[in-house]
């Protein structure tokens, strides 16, 4: 039985310093289950960590965030399962899943649907809890209501969008020129951030009322956007930022009673994380929740685990980490 280990803070990105070490096998307690893991992603969030980027990261540690595994060990129940999910704790204050074994509360367990593949469950969630909580917190969408989703082509922009859509929103996504679009993704109409047009166009669509949520994944080059195409007591949802430090319109922000909804799934442990994620199951057992038709991550051996680390936070998007 292996594991990866992060001894400390690697210096770059470019040099993920990652460890593989024997792992014995994990006892439990009575209230745990011993999950033997298939297969884990390598989120950004995961790389983040290893660089040091997040102060509640412990080092040494296991990383991995998200997990598909099988239940060996725990309630006679749950015995011989397979579970996914995903945690704030998993991996950051604790071993996580890049090991052969990983222990978890036997209250996080959620059995994988038949209709979600491995690659799908293994790789779902991070971006899914993110996007879920951001609804949650700011009120998920009545039917028409009109929001946009700012870095619509992200893995949080498209569960966030397909969450919308599964509510009955009209859903105006907006990516990058040079992004391609998601087969299956779930926006109504989608435009680019470099369009010169673009707020016009988005005022537009709207007919000139703008939006009742923004759901922002990228940050501060969307920031000023948002606040011009909300309407009255609009929201926008923020999850993540390129720039720490954003100057905005206050006058305009307090004067249309706006609101910011901020989401950090690094403060919800595997059992809040999950008792989110478990509100997706009746939606994708109905198949009244449409996945965006994404390409099967990058599969990574544990031996080539720095350069999945290394290219996730690259070019984006999840990898798979094959465990066995």
């Amino acid at each position: 039985m292996k594991s990866l280990r992060l001894i400390n803070p690697s210096p770059s990105p470019e040099q993920i310093q990652i460890e593989i070490a024997d792992q014995k096998k994990p006892v439990i307690g009575p209230t745990e289950a011993l999950i033997k893991v298939s297969m884990a992603a390598i989120n950004p969030s995961d790389v983040k960590a290893s660089l040091g980027h997040m102060p509640q990261a412990v080092f040494p540690r296991t990383p991995g965030r998200d997990y598909l595994g099988v239940v060996e060990e725990g309630p006679k129940a749950w015995i011989g399962k397979t579970v996914f999910g995903s945690g704030g704790d998993v991996g950051i204050t604790r071993d996580g899943s890049h090991a052969s074994y990983l222990v978890l509360p036997t209250n996080a367990l959620i059995e994988k649907p038949s209709q979600l593949s491995d690659a799908q469950a293994a790789s779902m969630g991070v971006p899914w809890v993110t996007a879920l909580d951001g609804w949650s917190k700011a009120g998920f969408p009545a039917p028409g209501d009109l929001v946009i989703i700012a870095g619509a082509m992200g893995k949080v922009g498209l569960a966030a969008a397909a969450l919308a859509k599964l509510y009955g929103a009209v859903v105006i996504g907006i990516k990058r020129r040079n992004t391609a679009p998601v087969p299956g993704h779930a926006c109504a109409e989608l435009l680019d951030l470099e369009d010169p047009d673009l707020e016009k166009k988005l005022m537009d669509l709207s007919l000139g009322k703008g939006y009742s949520c923004v759901y922002n994944t990228v940050g501060s080059p969307y920031l000023d956007l948002a606040l011009n195409v909300l309407a009255h007591k609009g929201k926008q949802i923020l999850i993540s930022t390129l720039d720490r430090n954003c100057s905005f319109d206050i006058f305009k922000f307090f004067r249309k009673e706006m609101t910011f909804y901020g989401v950090d799934t690094l403060k919800m442990d595997t059992v809040a994380s999950n008792k989110i994620l478990k509100n997706l199951i009746v939606h994708i057992a109905s198949n009244r929740l449409i996945l965006p038709l994404e390409a099967r991550p990058t599969i990574y051996t544990m031996e080539d685990a720095a350069n999945g680390f290394s290219n996730t936070l690259k070019n984006g998007g999840v990898g798979l980490l094959k465990i066995s």
